[in-house]
């Protein structure tokens, strides 16, 4: 289970861990959603982090397997999964948590970009 994939695959999320977590998240705006292989409402909204990667070039979506990366999952307080945190430069900017529509996820992430 070492080399587990994300429940479903878009080429342009990008899957962060412990190594790569700060260089790929210093700069811009980051979906990024804590997951895992386990997890029942994680595969639900795959499909739907999918199609929001696949269409949106202002940010990027990510993804960290808290199994295999549980010192992120601690450092960002991540208590419930699927959450997925919108950071901005590196820091927190917003956090939604469970399933949650296209519209209502895009709608946080348009928040934090424009503020």
């Amino acid at each position: 289970m070492k080399n587990a994939k994300p429940v479903a695959n878009s080429k342009r999320i990008k899957v962060l861990n412990n190594k790569n977590f700060k260089a790929a998240t210093k700069r811009g705006v980051v979906l990024l959603d804590f997951w895992a292989l386990w997890c029942g409402p994680c595969k639900i909204i795959a499909p739907t982090l999918n199609e929001i990667a696949d269409s949106q070039t202002d940010f990027m979506v990510a993804k960290v397997n808290v199994d295999h990366n549980q010192q992120l999952a601690q450092k960002f307080k991540v208590r419930n999964i699927p959450t997925m945190l919108i950071l901005k430069d590196g820091k927190e900017a917003g956090r939604i948590v469970g399933v949650k529509t296209k519209r209502t996820i895009l709608k946080e992430v348009d928040a934090v970009m424009a503020g």
